[in-house]
């Protein structure tokens, strides 16, 4: 392990700054086309797949990637990539089943399909659901967001006796007026086209710290074979059977466990959580947000293998250091301690800029979403009044508004949680386990609608709400401490597949039920 060189200079914070002033500057560009609502959230359906390819890309990816996923591999292996193929199975189901439906007239929200099959009181139910879920996991995402700069400002003896909250808190508020500029005024065209640019910043930024990690190994890649192919940290697949069905369940990264829960997974992300499907819609055809959905799985498997050797190099250059000897408060902070420490000013500051443009990316695409689901499906529906274009969109923005203000003091709630907490799990893994919590009933409520020609509202309702229920009990332990033996303890990939079955079967019993009274 090298000495490091001198932390952040002025070099980096000029750097940094001038590429949140050409955020702000974009933003303003962007605000001068917009006319309608429908041009705010869909961009006037006009938006090359490609552009939208990389956009979902940059959505998923956040800050949660560029610090967390390094670390999977730091204190593991590869076999986080299991999940990744699954993703991609997940990514052709949804092309293929569910986006057909969506084309099928003018649709704004991914909830729309729930209203015509079941009804109001179903769109409202997921609708709720959808702004709840974005309200806790994009709480992780801010708090992520946070963590470089309060390893920086910690590591580079600016603002002493400021404590960790503080520092967290000055991070979160930054990023979130930063990222409220540009989608309040520019909506999805803004923030889809500077998904693109960020995508390559923090891409560009990942790729220069890659190479920058190889030449700093004392003897290059003869290091890197000692400390990680030898000992086995490039394994990617793991059957992980034993014998134990209840071992086997409990194991994220196990083959059966990553491929199935990646894919139901990914069902639910790309196929029923708006964050993601509006971006679909705002290609304007089917055959275009196929090619943008099923064309993104492959780059997210190669972004994620990125990842995780980083992960494998700071392993070997840390010499699998444990957090305590590096001087850290989690885990997390290992990828930022080293751009922060060992890598070249000016340098350093391209690469931090380059986490910010992950976290924005991410947080300008739920607020967009949240202003969008909020308009469609709990407001305009229940006005008296009809709305001219020029008030719809103003009142599109101030949606946005009040949603950035709202995941501010999410993510600041969730940090108290966070520093106050003991032993924690990765970030990522935190996001990934909240947002499975209620895709799980999200998911299941859209295939009663598509696969169950009796169900209707009152059966779609009750399967819903059960599997949020029921999936609720069996994570948290109510449910387990009931059952002989020790609890299981499923793994979070399973989170939604239980969840939606237990949608699916309640739904269909409810109906039968219902159906043999008549």
């Amino acid at each position: 392990m090298e000495s490091s060189v001198p932390a952040f200079g002025w070099l980096d914070y000029t750097v940094w700054v001038l590429y949140m002033i050409f955020v702000a500057y974009f933003g303003l560009r962007a605000s001068d086309k917009q006319q309608s609502a429908k041009d705010y959230f869909l961009g006037g359906e006009g938006l090359p797949w490609w552009a939208v390819l990389f956009s979902v890309v940059a959505t998923e990816t956040s800050t949660l990637t560029f610090i967390s996923i390094p670390v999977v591999a730091y204190g593991g292996n590869l076999t986080f990539l299991q999940i990744t193929i699954g993703y991609f199975i997940g990514r052709v189901i949804v092309a293929l089943v569910f986006l057909p439906h969506y084309f099928k007239g003018e649709i704004y929200t991914a909830y729309t399909f729930l209203e015509r099959r079941f009804g109001s009181s179903m769109r409202n139910a997921t609708s709720i659901t959808f702004m709840f879920t974005r309200l806790l996991a994009d709480g992780v995402r801010l708090f992520a967001t946070a963590i470089p700069l309060a390893v920086l400002l910690r590591f580079g003896g600016a603002f002493e006796g400021w404590s960790d909250f503080q520092l967290y808190a000055m991070a979160i508020m930054s990023i979130t007026v930063l990222t409220l500029l540009y989608t309040f005024l520019g909506g999805i065209k803004a923030v889809v086209w500077m998904d693109v640019i960020q995508m390559g910043v923090y891409l560009g930024g990942a790729i220069l710290a890659g190479v920058l990690l190889v030449q700093a190994l004392p003897d290059g890649w003869q290091s890197f074979h000692q400390a990680v192919i030898s000992t086995g940290k490039t394994q990617w697949f793991d059957w992980g059977w034993d014998g134990s069905w209840k071992s086997y369940l409990e194991q994220p990264y196990v083959f059966g466990v990553a491929i199935f829960g990646g894919a139901i997974f990914c069902l639910a992300s790309h196929g029923t959580d708006h964050l993601l499907v509006q971006r679909l819609l705002a290609t304007g055809s089917l055959g275009s947000g196929q090619k943008a959905l099923i064309g993104s799985g492959f780059v997210i498997i190669l972004q994620f293998l990125l990842f995780l050797f980083i992960g494998l190099l700071l392993y070997t250059f840390y010499e699998g250091a444990d957090i305590s000897v590096l001087g850290l408060r989690t885990q997390d902070e290992i990828f930022v301690k080293y751009i922060i420490e060992h890598i070249p000013s000016g340098v350093s500051g391209l690469i931090v800029a380059a986490l910010f443009a992950a976290a924005m990316s991410s947080l300008s695409s739920s607020l967009n979403a949240l202003a969008s689901t909020s308009l469609y499906d709990l407001i305009i529906p229940y006005r008296k009044k009809v709305l001219s274009a020029v008030e719809e969109l103003n009142l599109s923005r101030r949606m946005t508004l009040i949603w950035g203000i709202v995941l501010s003091v999410s993510a600041l709630l969730f940090t108290i949680l966070q520093l106050q907490a003991g032993e924690r799990p990765t970030v990522v893994e935190l996001g990934l386990g909240i947002a499975s919590y209620t895709y799980g009933g999200l998911l299941g409520a859209f295939s009663l609608g598509l696969m169950s020609k009796k169900a209707q509202s009152i059966d779609a309702l009750a399967g819903f709400f059960s599997g949020l229920i029921c999936l609720l009990f069996m994570v948290e332990g109510p449910v387990q401490n009931l059952l002989p033996g020790e609890p299981l303890a499923l793994a979070w990939p399973l989170y939604t597949a239980v969840g939606a079955t237990i949608v699916v079967l309640i739904g269909e019993l409810s109906a039968a039920f219902r159906n043999s009274k008549a």
